[in-house]
């Protein structure tokens, strides 16, 4: 009943379904680009106000601006979980981990090799392998993730945080260089509308996309995992994608590597951890295969890189092919 009445909210009695696929695509895309934008701006007026209050560059790079860049995954998956379309909810976390370290990082390596530091290849990228294994073994035992485990992935975020924050802070003291971010100047009244507008942004964002993703698999006869792993995760992913895209053509994407594989961190601790503390998802056989699915490729990559420390344009052609054959993949079992 409740997908009925969502699709219901878009047609009209006596027009063809075709004007309704339509409106749905345009307001799908509007909600991306809510997304984008609520996202930029909450991050800027969240930055500049921490900036006031004499937080460091890095920390705040370390916690606003890194929480900031996985706000539209954040938005929808939760938008999801509260509406009960488990299937979708969990598949953007997944489908866009999978797309971060299949499209992002392959079309990346097509311009340039993609650099890894040697800390992050022996910490960050172990650990977010582990965040994707707890995760896996959470959905095996009980299939679902409840409240308890939201609970202990937020936990375990925070510890992640604190941990980073302690390593840079020890650079810092020891001399190495650390990388600080650009705060934009902004009164206490831009930075106030800032917070609130984009966060307002954000989550009209997320109701729009859920609503005509959902609008959209129910026309065409789509499951919403499918729409989770390819509509959803691909819509959220995409300005990483073009900012890591622009970057390579510049030759400045040394890092590009390094943040897609913070951000698959944030993805399972963050985003999963908060909508499954608001509301349980069950998991499905399919959403442990693709979990599995996306530890394999992140072992596959850190094995690509991990002599030379850096990914070139040949591991890049491979990783695009692997996301296509997945795609298929997705498709044909949805089919089937």
């Amino acid at each position: 009943m409740r997908s009925f009445r969502i699709q219901e909210s878009f047609y009209f009695p006596g027009r063809e379904v075709f004007p309704v696929i339509v409106v749905s695509f345009i307001l799908l895309v509007v909600g991306f680009v809510a997304l984008v934008w609520g996202a930029d701006f909450f991050v800027d007026g969240a930055a500049a106000f921490a900036h006031k209050l004499n937080v460091p560059s890095f920390i705040i790079g370390m916690t606003v601006v890194a929480m900031g860049t996985s706000a539209p995954e954040c938005a929808v998956t939760i938008t999801a979980s509260l509406r009960g379309s488990n299937g979708m909810a969990i598949s953007n976390v997944i489908g866009s981990n999978a797309f971060n370290l299949l499209v992002v990082c392959g079309a990346c390596a097509l311009f340039t090799p993609l650099v890894i530091k040697k800390s992050t290849l022996k910490r960050e990228f172990p650990f977010s392998i582990l965040a994707e294994v707890v995760l896996l073994v959470m959905g095996t035992l009980g299939l679902m993730v409840g409240h308890i485990e939201g609970i202990i992935l937020l936990a375990i975020f925070v510890g992640f945080l604190v941990w980073m924050i302690r390593s840079a802070k020890k650079a810092m003291s020891a001399g190495e260089a650390v990388e600080t971010e650009e705060i934009k100047e902004m009164s206490n009244i831009a930075c106030f509308f800032s917070i609130v507008g984009g966060a307002a942004a954000i989550v009209i964002g997320g109701q729009l996309v859920v609503n005509c993703a959902e609008t959209i698999a129910l026309t065409f006869g789509m499951s919403e995992t499918l729409v989770g792993l390819t509509i959803c995760s691909i819509g959220t992913s995409l300005p990483e994608l073009v900012t890591s895209i622009v970057a390579a053509r510049k030759n400045q994407a040394e890092m590009a590597l390094g943040n897609v594989i913070g951000s698959n961190i944030f993805n399972v601790l963050l985003v999963a951890g908060i909508a499954t503390a608001i509301s349980p998802i069950v998991i499905t056989r399919y959403n442990l295969i693709d979990l599995i699915f996306v530890i394999a490729v992140s072992l596959y990559i850190m094995a690509l890189v991990w002599r030379k420390q850096e990914l070139r344009r040949g591991g890049g052609i491979s990783l695009l092919a692997i996301y296509g054959l997945y795609i298929v993949y997705i498709c044909l079992r949805d089919i089937l």
